[in-house]
């Protein structure tokens, strides 16, 4: 993949998202599965060992999106506590990211005259 420094301006554009959840909705989802025998195979155990890293991983998140964000190749951060509002967040912007490109339907190729018969 290129990087964006080398991302050619007439290259498709290209939108990221983060998915962030708080520490707490974490915590409540990873306890969730932990309550329930049926849900064991979501979780890892350093899904547990790893929450006291959580502020190193957000610095290094932002380190992320901070170098590597441009404008024909946005980071998008959405706060994902709600499934639902996460879903609007990300509609809402892939629908005015199209809009932008002002696409049209091409002109037919064929010739006028043909039929179907």
């Amino acid at each position: 993949m290129l990087s964006n420094a080398c991302w050619p301006k007439t290259a498709p554009r290209c939108s990221s998202f983060f998915l962030h959840i708080s520490k707490e909705e974490q915590r409540e989802r990873l306890q969730a599965r932990l309550d329930h025998p049926r849900k064991y195979w979501k979780v890892s155990p350093s899904d547990i060992t790893e929450r006291k890293y959580w502020d190193d991983y957000r610095k290094a998140y932002e380190d992320v999106f901070y170098q590597s964000s441009a404008r024909h190749a946005p980071w998008y951060v959405i706060p994902a506590n709600k499934k639902w509002f996460r879903n609007v967040l990300i509609s809402k912007i892939l629908v005015e990211t199209l809009q932008g490109l002002k696409m049209r339907y091409p002109k037919p190729q064929f010739v006028k005259e043909l039929k179907v018969k």
